[in-house]
Protein backbone atom coordinates (compact mmCIF):
# COMPACT_ATOMS: atom_id res chain seq x y z
CA UNK A 1 0.00 0.00 0.00
CA UNK A 2 3.04 2.44 0.79
CA UNK A 3 4.66 1.67 -2.21
CA UNK A 4 1.43 1.84 -4.38
CA UNK A 5 0.65 5.57 -2.76
CA UNK A 6 4.28 6.56 -3.82
CA UNK A 7 3.86 5.78 -7.48
CA UNK A 8 0.43 7.56 -7.23
CA UNK A 9 2.14 10.74 -5.51
CA UNK A 10 4.97 10.41 -8.30
CA UNK A 11 2.59 10.65 -11.03
CA UNK A 12 0.31 13.37 -9.69
CA UNK A 13 3.89 15.35 -8.89
CA UNK A 14 4.73 14.40 -12.71
CA UNK A 15 0.96 15.58 -13.96
CA UNK A 16 1.83 19.19 -11.55
CA UNK A 17 5.29 19.46 -13.53
CA UNK A 18 3.80 19.05 -17.07
CA UNK A 19 0.94 21.84 -16.10
CA UNK A 20 3.90 24.38 -14.51
CA UNK A 21 6.26 23.86 -17.96
CA UNK A 22 3.41 24.13 -20.41
CA UNK A 23 1.80 27.69 -18.54
CA UNK A 24 4.69 29.04 -17.32
CA UNK A 25 8.12 28.07 -19.14
CA UNK A 26 6.64 27.32 -22.60
CA UNK A 27 3.15 29.63 -22.93
CA UNK A 28 4.50 32.62 -21.20
CA UNK A 29 8.00 32.89 -20.99
CA UNK A 30 8.82 31.46 -24.36
CA UNK A 31 6.02 32.68 -26.53
CA UNK A 32 4.87 35.45 -24.29
CA UNK A 33 1.37 33.95 -24.99
CA UNK A 34 0.22 35.02 -21.63
CA UNK A 35 1.74 38.15 -19.03
CA UNK A 36 1.51 36.47 -15.33
CA UNK A 37 1.18 38.67 -12.41
CA UNK A 38 4.51 38.81 -10.44
CA UNK A 39 3.45 37.42 -7.57
CA UNK A 40 2.05 34.25 -9.70
CA UNK A 41 5.02 34.72 -12.03
CA UNK A 42 7.03 33.92 -8.77
CA UNK A 43 5.03 31.29 -7.26
CA UNK A 44 5.75 29.44 -10.47
CA UNK A 45 9.05 29.81 -10.70
CA UNK A 46 9.78 28.90 -7.20
CA UNK A 47 7.98 25.37 -8.10
CA UNK A 48 9.58 24.75 -11.69
CA UNK A 49 12.87 24.90 -9.85
CA UNK A 50 12.17 22.54 -6.66
CA UNK A 51 10.10 20.29 -9.27
CA UNK A 52 12.43 19.97 -11.97
CA UNK A 53 15.42 21.98 -11.62
CA UNK A 54 15.08 23.83 -15.18
CA UNK A 55 16.70 26.73 -15.20
CA UNK A 56 14.04 28.83 -17.39
CA UNK A 57 16.24 30.95 -19.91
CA UNK A 58 17.79 27.58 -20.61
CA UNK A 59 14.65 25.98 -21.55
CA UNK A 60 13.34 29.15 -23.58
CA UNK A 61 16.65 29.03 -25.85
CA UNK A 62 16.25 25.74 -26.43
CA UNK A 63 12.74 25.81 -27.18
CA UNK A 64 13.09 28.92 -29.46
CA UNK A 65 16.02 27.32 -31.18
CA UNK A 66 13.81 24.47 -32.34
CA UNK A 67 11.06 26.70 -33.41
CA UNK A 68 13.27 28.52 -35.44
CA UNK A 69 14.85 25.47 -36.96
CA UNK A 70 12.23 23.31 -36.60
CA UNK A 71 13.17 19.56 -38.37
CA UNK A 72 15.72 21.00 -40.21
CA UNK A 73 19.74 21.18 -39.12
CA UNK A 74 20.07 22.96 -36.02
CA UNK A 75 17.13 21.64 -34.49
CA UNK A 76 17.96 20.61 -30.69
CA UNK A 77 15.55 17.85 -30.42
CA UNK A 78 14.19 16.48 -33.96
CA UNK A 79 13.56 13.00 -34.89
CA UNK A 80 14.14 13.52 -38.34
CA UNK A 81 17.25 13.80 -37.46
CA UNK A 82 18.10 12.38 -34.64
CA UNK A 83 15.95 9.31 -34.62
CA UNK A 84 12.76 8.31 -32.88
CA UNK A 85 14.27 6.70 -30.20
CA UNK A 86 17.40 8.79 -29.26
CA UNK A 87 14.66 12.31 -28.90
CA UNK A 88 12.06 10.06 -27.09
CA UNK A 89 14.69 8.45 -24.21
CA UNK A 90 17.21 10.78 -24.72
CA UNK A 91 16.05 13.86 -24.83
CA UNK A 92 17.35 15.14 -22.16
CA UNK A 93 20.71 15.31 -23.43
CA UNK A 94 19.67 16.65 -26.70
CA UNK A 95 18.48 19.49 -24.39
CA UNK A 96 21.66 20.38 -22.48
CA UNK A 97 24.02 20.32 -25.52
CA UNK A 98 22.07 23.90 -26.13
CA UNK A 99 21.16 24.78 -22.24
CA UNK A 100 25.13 24.63 -21.76
CA UNK A 101 26.01 26.59 -24.38
CA UNK A 102 26.09 30.16 -22.85
CA UNK A 103 25.64 31.90 -26.66
CA UNK A 104 22.95 30.52 -28.15
CA UNK A 105 21.24 30.89 -24.74
CA UNK A 106 22.28 34.57 -24.49
CA UNK A 107 20.98 34.87 -28.16
CA UNK A 108 17.74 32.68 -27.55
CA UNK A 109 16.96 34.11 -24.45
CA UNK A 110 18.06 37.75 -24.78
CA UNK A 111 14.99 39.04 -22.93
CA UNK A 112 15.72 36.60 -19.91
CA UNK A 113 19.29 37.39 -18.48
CA UNK A 114 19.65 36.17 -15.20
CA UNK A 115 18.88 38.58 -11.89
CA UNK A 116 20.52 37.76 -8.14
CA UNK A 117 17.52 35.31 -7.24
CA UNK A 118 18.73 33.23 -9.79
CA UNK A 119 22.65 33.53 -8.67
CA UNK A 120 21.56 33.28 -4.88
CA UNK A 121 18.68 30.31 -5.81
CA UNK A 122 17.49 29.19 -9.43
CA UNK A 123 20.63 28.49 -11.15
CA UNK A 124 21.77 25.98 -8.33
CA UNK A 125 19.36 23.13 -10.01
CA UNK A 126 20.66 20.33 -7.12
CA UNK A 127 19.42 22.85 -4.26
CA UNK A 128 16.12 23.49 -5.51
CA UNK A 129 15.92 19.38 -6.44
CA UNK A 130 16.70 18.61 -3.09
CA UNK A 131 14.41 20.62 -1.87
CA UNK A 132 11.22 19.26 -3.45
CA UNK A 133 12.98 15.72 -2.76
CA UNK A 134 13.05 16.53 0.99
CA UNK A 135 9.28 17.42 1.27
CA UNK A 136 8.28 14.10 -0.05
CA UNK A 137 10.63 12.59 2.34
CA UNK A 138 9.16 14.26 5.15
CA UNK A 139 5.60 13.92 3.95
CA UNK A 140 5.90 10.13 3.04
CA UNK A 141 9.37 9.14 4.85
CA UNK A 142 12.46 8.65 3.28
CA UNK A 143 12.47 5.49 1.34
CA UNK A 144 8.64 6.36 -0.06
CA UNK A 145 9.72 9.80 -0.50
CA UNK A 146 12.40 8.83 -2.89
CA UNK A 147 10.32 6.38 -4.34
CA UNK A 148 8.19 9.01 -5.52
CA UNK A 149 11.02 11.21 -6.92
CA UNK A 150 12.10 8.61 -8.93
CA UNK A 151 8.47 7.75 -10.27
CA UNK A 152 8.22 11.66 -11.32
CA UNK A 153 11.66 12.01 -12.50
CA UNK A 154 11.25 9.37 -15.27
CA UNK A 155 7.59 9.95 -16.09
CA UNK A 156 8.89 13.77 -16.69
CA UNK A 157 11.57 13.03 -19.06
CA UNK A 158 9.26 10.73 -20.98
CA UNK A 159 6.24 12.64 -21.06
CA UNK A 160 9.09 15.54 -22.49
CA UNK A 161 10.74 13.34 -24.79
CA UNK A 162 7.13 11.74 -26.02
CA UNK A 163 6.05 15.48 -26.82
CA UNK A 164 9.12 15.56 -29.17
CA UNK A 165 9.55 12.77 -30.48
CA UNK A 166 6.24 11.48 -30.84
CA UNK A 167 4.93 14.99 -31.69
CA UNK A 168 7.47 14.97 -34.46
CA UNK A 169 5.88 11.76 -35.86
CA UNK A 170 2.68 10.52 -34.94
CA UNK A 171 -0.74 12.06 -35.37
CA UNK A 172 -2.85 14.35 -37.24
CA UNK A 173 -1.05 17.13 -39.42
CA UNK A 174 -3.95 19.60 -39.60
CA UNK A 175 -1.37 22.59 -40.66
CA UNK A 176 1.10 20.51 -42.79
CA UNK A 177 4.69 19.39 -41.36
CA UNK A 178 6.49 17.34 -39.55
CA UNK A 179 4.77 18.18 -36.28
CA UNK A 180 1.73 16.27 -35.37
CA UNK A 181 -0.94 16.32 -33.31
CA UNK A 182 -1.91 13.47 -30.34
CA UNK A 183 -4.78 13.80 -28.45
CA UNK A 184 -4.35 11.42 -25.71
CA UNK A 185 -0.46 12.57 -25.43
CA UNK A 186 -2.35 16.31 -24.58
CA UNK A 187 -3.89 14.64 -22.04
CA UNK A 188 -0.97 13.17 -20.31
CA UNK A 189 0.79 16.40 -20.94
CA UNK A 190 -1.38 19.52 -20.37
CA UNK A 191 -1.82 20.14 -24.15
CA UNK A 192 1.42 19.99 -24.93
CA UNK A 193 0.48 16.67 -27.66
CA UNK A 194 -1.23 19.34 -29.67
CA UNK A 195 2.16 19.97 -30.84
CA UNK A 196 0.99 20.40 -35.01
CA UNK A 197 -1.67 23.68 -33.36
CA UNK A 198 1.49 25.31 -31.41
CA UNK A 199 3.48 25.20 -34.36
CA UNK A 200 0.73 26.77 -36.41
CA UNK A 201 -0.01 29.26 -34.15
CA UNK A 202 3.41 29.54 -31.58
CA UNK A 203 1.41 32.44 -29.50
CA UNK A 204 -1.80 31.25 -28.88
CA UNK A 205 -2.43 30.59 -24.89
CA UNK A 206 -4.54 27.95 -25.97
CA UNK A 207 -3.28 24.38 -27.88
CA UNK A 208 -6.76 23.42 -28.76
CA UNK A 209 -8.09 24.93 -31.76
CA UNK A 210 -10.58 22.86 -33.49
CA UNK A 211 -13.35 21.04 -32.05
CA UNK A 212 -13.18 17.83 -30.15
CA UNK A 213 -9.69 19.03 -28.89
CA UNK A 214 -8.89 19.42 -25.01
CA UNK A 215 -5.95 20.90 -23.58
CA UNK A 216 -6.24 20.43 -20.05
CA UNK A 217 -3.43 23.36 -19.43
CA UNK A 218 -5.85 26.02 -20.95
CA UNK A 219 -8.43 24.75 -18.07
CA UNK A 220 -5.82 26.61 -15.36
CA UNK A 221 -4.90 29.24 -17.62
CA UNK A 222 -8.89 29.99 -18.00
CA UNK A 223 -9.75 29.76 -14.27
CA UNK A 224 -6.49 32.09 -13.51
CA UNK A 225 -7.56 35.13 -16.15
CA UNK A 226 -11.06 35.08 -14.21
CA UNK A 227 -9.41 35.83 -11.02
CA UNK A 228 -7.08 38.49 -12.30
CA UNK A 229 -4.19 36.68 -12.20
CA UNK A 230 -2.76 37.09 -15.78
CA UNK A 231 -3.89 37.91 -19.04
CA UNK A 232 -3.54 36.53 -22.98
CA UNK A 233 -1.95 38.19 -25.85
CA UNK A 234 -4.44 37.01 -28.39
CA UNK A 235 -7.77 36.32 -27.95
CA UNK A 236 -8.08 34.29 -31.35
CA UNK A 237 -4.81 32.20 -32.03
CA UNK A 238 -2.49 33.65 -35.29
CA UNK A 239 -1.38 31.44 -37.66
CA UNK A 240 2.00 32.32 -38.88
CA UNK A 241 3.36 31.13 -42.06
CA UNK A 242 6.36 28.44 -42.56
CA UNK A 243 8.79 30.80 -43.84
CA UNK A 244 12.45 28.81 -44.07
CA UNK A 245 14.27 32.07 -42.67
CA UNK A 246 15.17 30.73 -39.28
CA UNK A 247 15.80 34.34 -37.59
CA UNK A 248 12.22 35.17 -38.81
CA UNK A 249 10.96 32.62 -37.69
CA UNK A 250 12.62 32.73 -34.13
CA UNK A 251 11.06 36.69 -34.01
CA UNK A 252 7.43 34.92 -34.97
CA UNK A 253 7.34 32.26 -32.30
CA UNK A 254 8.28 34.53 -29.81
Amino acid sequence: MGILLAVVVGLALSQFANLVTTVYLHRTLAHRAIKMRPRLATALRVLTWITTGIRPRQWVAVHRKHHAYTDVEGDPHSPVLEGFAHVQFGNVGLYRKVARDKAQVTRYARDLPPDRWDRIFFDHALFGLGIGIAVLCVTLGWQLGLIAAAVHTVTYLLISGAVNAIGHTYGKRPYGGYTTNSQWLAWLSSGEGLHNNHHAAPTSARLALARGEVDPGWWFIATARKLGWLSIRHEQPRLVPRDPNPEKRERIAA
